[in-house]
């Protein structure tokens, strides 16, 4: 397999906007026509557009693309000049009067300690992302929506490793392709399929790195409640499996379990972790079979991130350091 990253699936195409300077960014996933689309929301600090649309009793089933961003909440309007990129190729949902209206539903972490606060990806961003947007293997690390990204930052950007954007993709059995894409800005630690920390909160000494659950407990004893930074695990699982809404919705809930394989803590209060599921419908597939290897990719993608990262604003990445 030549190209290990999201953009494996046929017809799904990546492209990200990357601002150094202010340590912000955006990524947008566009898909082919007719893609199904669903979401699971686990974070208690989400942030997030046009997710109700995606549960599986609602009208539409179709997404056009969908945006990650930078920014926090400010970063959601990216999907602004994602939707208008789209509109002017006539591309979305066809309504029935005849109008089209691209699905852009769009997730954001917040990355606003790092670089400039006053410096968010808007509706340019995600047009910029959508113009850059390829079918080639996905560039990972300080990139799109990954710019800001920092893991384990409980103690500040000093004690944090860098986190980033990273993708990986599975090819199964009958032509199956199952693959992720994740934007790591996690409250807790990256785990590595050893069961070792390999990006996360460091030692005081810098020369290791420490549990974020122990110290969250330790803080916790002496304060009235720990300190926090807002954070997040956000990303696309897509695949070419034949699924319907339900279906997809499922997929999108087991991929979570990736998350929670390669970060500790994971879904806490303080992160908004979302995944999207995209089907583009091309092969038959067992919708557990598509769920349990999305949570294989989801996990692979995760440690990718911090690996591919690079130093940025004080915040140093591991493979740096």
């Amino acid at each position: 397999m030549t190209n290990d990253t999201l953009t494996a699936v046929p017809g799904i195409k990546v492209g990200h906007y990357t601002d150094l300077k202010a340590a912000t960014g955006c990524t947008v996933v566009r898909c082919p026509p007719q893609t199904v689309g669903a979401v699971d929301v686990r974070g208690g600090a989400p942030g997030t557009r046009e997710t109700d649309l995606l549960q599986a009793h609602n009208l539409v089933t179709e997404v056009t693309a969908v945006a990650l961003s930078g920014g926090s909440a400010f970063g959601l309007a990216t999907a602004d000049g994602v939707m208008r990129w789209h509109v002017e190729r006539g591309l979305g949902y066809q309504s029935r009067s005849g109008v089209v209206v691209p699905i852009v539903p769009a997730a954001i972490l917040f990355d606003l300690t790092i670089g400039d606060p006053h410096v968010r990806p808007d509706s340019d961003a995600g047009y910029q992302a959508c113009e850059a947007s390829t079918a080639e293997p996905v560039s990972m690390g300080t990139v799109g929506a990954g710019t800001g990204a920092r893991i384990g930052a409980i103690l500040g950007n000093e004690r944090a490793s860098k986190g980033g954007i990273g993708s990986s993709a599975i090819d199964l059995a009958n032509g199956l392709i199952v693959a992720a894409l994740m934007a790591v800005n996690a409250v807790g630690n990256v785990i590595g399929a050893d069961g070792r920390i390999i990006a996360g909160l460091r030692a005081a000494d810098g020369l290791r790195f420490v549990s974020v659950l122990e110290t969250m407990a330790d803080l916790m004893s002496n304060a009235p409640a720990p300190p926090t930074n807002e954070s997040t695990v956000i990303g696309v699982v897509a695949t070419n499996a034949r699924l319907d809404k339900a279906e997809a919705t499922k997929v999108a809930q087991m991929a979570h379990d990736g998350v929670a394989r390669a970060v500790n803590p994971a879904h806490t209060m303080y992160d908004g972790d979302t995944i999207f599921a995209l089907a583009t419908g091309e092969v038959a597939a067992d919708p557990t079979v598509v769920g349990a290897y999305a949570a294989e990719a989801v996990a692979d993608a995760i440690r990718r991130a911090v690996l591919a990262a690079t130093s940025l604003g004080g915040v140093r990445a591991v493979a740096e350091s």
